[in-house]
């Protein structure tokens, strides 16, 4: 099965993101262990995800599961167990293939490149997130999109 995982996976499955609870903790720990034990991560080709699970874990594996996943990405990315798929960048988080629906116009533009690479892969993997709101407050218009999510923590992000 393919996966997105949006970077605040990461960061609560290290215990990064105090809102989360001990069971929304858990629930993310346990999805990136499935993922690297049977899971295909997708991923940029520009590298921006990864970039960006960079500038907010650790790449030496430690001290937590979110720093320990961006170390089995860098282990992982030109394996089997990621896929690449090409996005056109058409400036700072813009993409050519991010929807240009207005009910999508103030969508987080950092989360942008999650969306472009879900509606370029031909599965159309869903994106997990777990305590990001904004993803939960755009559900509706991605989903006319044609974009899927994973809410892991749904507790935590509730419809504004």
């Amino acid at each position: 099965m393919h996966h997105i995982v949006d970077t605040n996976v990461l960061l609560v499955a290290s215990k990064k993101a105090p809102q989360a609870s001990l069971t929304c903790v858990l629930t993310c720990i346990k999805y990136l262990q499935n993922l690297k034990e049977s899971g295909t991560l997708v991923l940029d080709s520009n590298r921006l995800i990864i970039r960006e699970y960079e500038n907010k874990n650790s790449s030496t594996g430690q001290p937590g599961v979110g720093d320990a996943f961006l170390k089995w990405v860098h282990t992982h990315q030109a394996t089997n167990r990621c896929e690449q798929v090409p996005i056109t960048q058409i400036a700072e988080n813009d993409f050519a293939e991010f929807p240009k629906s207005p009910s999508l116009q103030k969508f987080d533009p950092s989360d942008r490149k999650f969306v472009a690479v879900a509606l370029t892969h031909p599965a159309k993997p869903a994106i997990a997130n777990a305590v990001d709101s904004d993803w939960r407050n755009y559900e509706e218009a991605l989903d006319n999109q044609g974009v899927s999510l994973n809410f892991l923590c749904p507790e935590l992000a509730p419809k504004n």
